[in-house]
């Protein structure tokens, strides 16, 4: 029974947020958006679909907004074999996460891994978020910074904080900004994101809404633990020189086997 249970709550869904204008990744954002920014020959995007085909995952539904035209350019000649649906955000320029996830809430209507779209990362770090109402986390290491959560003894997730706020003792993880999410949580959570889209708190971040649940016990998350080495978030030129240093090595392995 609980072998089939488990194999019906297997996520083959992933949601990307890739509206945004990645300002300041900027020259390398002039004139393609961030997810197709490439890292040693292969863009984020692609390198994403690779790692999802390896993990059996069906269907990608990315939210589009900022040279939209390019991310569909993209899937048309290369979508691995997943099936890939895009989502518009009109609002792109003028609203943050959170309103391009309450936009999904019709288009995704089953357990999904929620993903954003300046992140690389080894294909071998999914292999435990296959399963719902998971988060991916890292151990903190310098470069790292924004939202961090605490987990008990089981890892299950106790508290988020944003912006680098730590207002306990507790030891602190950084979020990789992976999720995973049963239909019922997400469902859930699309409760919450109505209430803050029909009071027009769409420049939040969409993890003050995780933050709230979990802090009232409506959202309950695992914490899957990323090797720091495994893994990097794009959010400068800074970074990708560091992103390619890294990856081009790990790159280099994979190519030899």
């Amino acid at each position: 029974m609980n072998s089939i249970h488990f194999k019906e709550n297997r996520v083959t869904t992933a949601l990307l947020l890739a509206a945004g204008t990645g300002n300041r990744l900027q020259p390398y954002t002039d004139f393609i958006p961030k997810c197709l920014v490439e890292i040693n020959g292969s863009s984020l995007l692609e390198r994403l679909i690779d790692n999802l085909c390896d993990n059996g995952f069906k269907r990608l539904v990315i939210v589009v907004g900022y040279l939209e035209h390019c991310i569909q350019e993209f899937v048309n000649e290369y979508s691995g074999d997943l099936i890939i649906e895009l989502i518009a955000n009109p609002q792109f320029s003028t609203t943050n996460n959170i309103y391009s996830l309450w936009l999904a809430r019709k288009k995704v209507r089953e357990s999904f891994l929620l993903i954003e779209s300046d992140l690389v990362f080894e294909s071998s770090q999914l292999k435990d978020l296959l399963y719902p109402n998971k988060t991916a986390v890292s151990h903190m290491q310098p470069w790292m910074n924004g939202t961090t959560i605490t987990m008990d003894s089981l890892n299950i997730v106790r508290t988020f904080g944003m912006g680098g706020n730590r207002s306990t003792n507790a030891i602190h993880y950084k979020t990789v900004n992976i999720y995973s999410l049963s239909d019922y949580s997400w469902r859930k959570v699309i409760e919450r994101l109505d209430n803050r889209i029909s009071s027009e708190r769409v420049n939040e971040y969409y993890e003050v809404v995780f933050k709230e649940m979990i802090a009232d016990g409506s959202l309950s998350m695992g914490g899957v633990i990323f090797d720091p080495d495994s893994w990097y978030e794009i959010d400068t030129p800074a970074d990708l020189l560091i992103a390619e240093d890294i990856f081009g090595e790990t790159d280099a392995c994979s190519e030899a086997y």
